[in-house]
């Protein structure tokens, strides 16, 4: 029996869904209702990225990311409509909740680098959007280096939970703009590495893995690519964070913070390498 679509999760016709995948439906389902209850036929589509997208999400572990693409630029009311409406959503969300960019539809045929968002949402700001949400909404906006990533993703496995099919919106990201961006997006990984040592490690594997090899990776098959091109005495670390990103467990510290270092100084060297 072949796999059926069923929203974010590939299923077999004959298996329920679980309750954390009907969690996610009810939270996509929200998001959807919401963005065309809003932006009515400004609205081009909804696509979802990231883990969910490459169909390693854990609920523990991972946000819900998702682009909304808009004809036209929002007005205030209906950008700050959308946040009261995703605070709101937020509340059933997992841990690391939502994280949003609404761009236009322009900026998705005709991409430039770094690419300009109308408005940005996640985790890191909802304190700011409860303090003062007209502020907060006026100045949300500029220009990202990280779309060129979530971009080239929609376009290879993205998902698009409303509107236009991908490959009728997005262009085609230049391979030299999606490189600086995930380059753009680890620079930092040995200041880094000790407090965030999942996310920096997996994501130095797949930024390698793309120099290399020419592939567009998640972080859990980032891992995978290291243990096979990646010198074995880092297998330790590389194995303990695969095993932490895809359950509810910890990495743990007791690998040492001097070989953490020593294998974000050894990617760095790699990957920007002339």
């Amino acid at each position: 029996m072949k796999p059926q679509k069923h929203g974010c999760f590939s299923y077999l016709v004959v298996r329920k869904l679980t309750n954390m995948e009907l969690q996610v439906q009810k939270i996509l389902n929200q998001i959807k209702t919401a963005c065309k209850g809003i932006f009515s036929t400004n609205l081009i589509g909804i696509y979802v990225h990231g883990s969910l997208a490459f169909g390693c999400f854990n609920w523990d572990k991972s946000d819900i990311d998702f682009i909304i693409v808009t004809r036209l630029s929002p007005t205030s009311p209906e950008k700050e409509r959308l946040i009261k409406d995703l605070l709101e959503i937020d509340k059933i969300c997992p841990p690391k909740g939502l994280e949003m960019s609404l761009v236009l539809e322009e900026h998705c045929r005709n991409f430039l680098y770094p690419t300009p968002f109308e408005l940005h949402f996640s985790n890191a700001h909802k304190q700011k959007c409860s303090d003062n949400l007209s502020d907060y909404c006026a100045h949300m906006n500029g220009t990202d280096k990280d779309l060129a990533a979530h971009f080239t993703i929609i376009k290879q496995t993205g998902i698009a939970l409303y509107g236009k099919k991908a490959d009728d919106v997005f262009e085609d990201v230049p391979k030299a703009n999606y490189l600086d961006s995930i380059k753009y997006d680890i620079e930092n990984a040995v200041s880094e590495i000790v407090e965030n040592p999942i996310y920096i490690i997996l994501n130095l594997c797949r930024v390698l893995a793309y120099i290399k090899d020419d592939v567009v990776l998640s972080k859990q098959q980032g891992a995978y690519w290291g243990l096979e091109n990646i010198p074995t005495k880092y297998a330790g670390l590389i194995n303990k964070a695969e095993k932490s990103y895809r359950s509810k467990e910890p990495f743990p510290m007791d690998m040492g913070n001097a070989l953490l270092t020593d294998f974000s100084k050894y990617m760095l060297e790699r990957i920007f390498e002339k």
